[in-house]
């Protein structure tokens, strides 16, 4: 290279354009040398192996409360000016990630509620502004699923031995029940209601069970009939006037069940255990269930089971159906949220469409029944607690159960101002007790069967 300070001669200044040239094309290569080093220190750090090494190690930071590992400390320092540029396009890139699959998420689960929700069959039935409420404040945020097992045989075949529409028209509700869970979460009561219970049936809309809807012909009110008439005459709607009158709750959500496809429910999750302490011997339905202790029951033997009223052996009659309902209907939400189910996308696909394919109510779908499975499948048995409204005991001369007003007010006192539940062995009035009678026909056996609580066995 020249020298600045040298006598300027014309060879001098030709030497002094090529050293300038020189220095332009090096300091021009030095420019794009350090460019594409910065280009590839980017795409280093945002290859697929690189974001995943940092999301692992960011993860590990977090999780990690004790001192850094060797590896660590032995890892390249970020310098600080670097840090909040590095923070912020892995913020930005974890961001995404995050929003992607949280957008998935939800579509596919709306996308699934929404289409199972439209497999239900919407009736009418609520009255949540109906005068019978009490306490409505207490229960603002409490559930109450009324749920009845309808026993149309619309659909049904001769071989089923249940009978067909023809042999038996319309529709009956031989199950009753009220499914109590409360805004705390931290009970669930559900209490059934013989079919054969006296009531004051109130003026009815008459039902049409082919239709699924009230037509507009009214059914004058009856002072002295059966539960199970209310849903014969009213439907839904009906059934839904009598239970509030009867406990005071605001009944929120109606499920009815045909009991016709009831069967494919269990056969969708492959069977339900129960269990049975007595052969099931029935005289209308036949030999149910030979079998005794934890067994195992098809589609087929569990809709015969939960049906079975006239089984030998069992002087209870209504009251023993009712046990094995209760125990079946645990036992059925035991299986439908035990990981055999509920990690299986086509087992439980297939108990969805079978529930809705046989289901019918008001303000009812996915996200409702999964608020009933959830509570009673989260609560050990000693919170669960299965019932039988209370009665006498015995029926009267006109063959129906007779309510024990005192101990029913108590009863549903409790669940609406979520208190304590009255002590189901205590004795009768004497003023409510049932008359001896010759024609009054015991119901159970010991003092007022029909008021013992039962605590479920078969959920937690």
């Amino acid at each position: 290279m020249t020298d600045e300070m040298e006598a300027i001669d014309e060879a001098t200044q030709y030497r002094r354009k090529i050293d300038h040239t020189l220095a332009r094309f090096s300091a021009a290569h030095d420019e794009m040398e350090a460019e594409e080093a910065k280009r590839r220190e980017r795409r280093e750090r945002l290859s697929p192996a690189s974001l995943i090494e940092s999301t692992r190690t960011a993860l590990q930071r977090v999780v990690t409360t004790g001192p850094p590992s060797a590896e660590e400390e032995a890892a390249p320092v970020v310098l600080p000016e670097e840090r909040p540029r590095k923070a912020e396009r892995f913020g930005r890139i974890a961001a995404a990630v995050v929003a992607g699959l949280v957008f998935l998420g939800i579509g596919g689960a709306w996308g699934a509620q929404t289409y199972f929700d439209a497999k239900f069959t919407q009736v009418s039935a609520l009255d949540e502004n109906s005068a019978d409420i009490q306490d409505a404040d207490a229960q603002a945020n409490d559930e109450n699923f009324l749920m009845v097992g309808s026993d149309t045989r619309d659909g049904a075949s001769a071989e089923e031995g249940v009978g067909t529409a023809d042999s038996t028209p319309g529709a009956r509700s031989d199950t009753v029940m009220v499914a109590h869970v409360p805004a705390d979460r931290k009970r669930v009561v559900v209490t059934s209601f013989p079919r054969d219970l006296e009531i004051n049936r109130p003026e009815c809309q008459r039902w049409d069970p082919v239709q699924s809807k009230n037509t507009d012909e009214k059914v004058p009110a009856q002072k002295i009939a059966k539960l199970n008439t209310a849903y014969a005459v009213g439907g839904p709607s009906c059934v839904t006037k009598v239970v509030q009158q009867i406990t005071g709750l605001r009944i929120n959500h109606f499920v009815g069940i045909d009991f016709n496809g009831f069967k494919e429910m269990v056969d969708a999750v492959h069977g339900v255990t129960i269990h049975t302490d007595i052969p099931i011997d029935d005289t209308i339905l036949g030999k149910v269930l030979l079998q005794t202790g934890d067994v195992t029951i098809s589609g087929d033997q569990a809709l015969n089971f939960v049906r079975a009223r006239h089984v030998k052996g069992d002087p209870t009659s209504d009251y023993g159906r009712i046990k094995r309902q209760q125990e079946f209907i645990g036992a059925l939400l035991k299986k439908v949220m035990s990981s055999d189910v509920v990690l299986d996308p086509g087992k439980l696909s297939d108990f969805i469409t079978a529930f809705a394919k046989a289901t019918f109510g008001d303000n009812l779908g996915v996200k409702q029944m999964m608020t009933l499975a959830q509570s009673m499948k989260g609560l050990d048995s000693s919170k669960i607690t299965f019932l039988t409204v209370p009665t006498v005991g015995m029926a009267n001369n006109r063959g129906n159960e007779v309510l024990v007003l005192s101990k029913t007010k108590a009863l549903f006192d409790a669940l609406r101002n979520n208190t304590p539940l009255p002590d189901p062995n205590a004795p009768v009035p004497v003023g409510e007790q049932a008359p001896p009678t010759s024609t009054s026909k015991p119901k159970s056996s010991g003092s007022s069967k029909s008021t013992t609580t039962r605590k479920s066995t078969s959920t937690g």
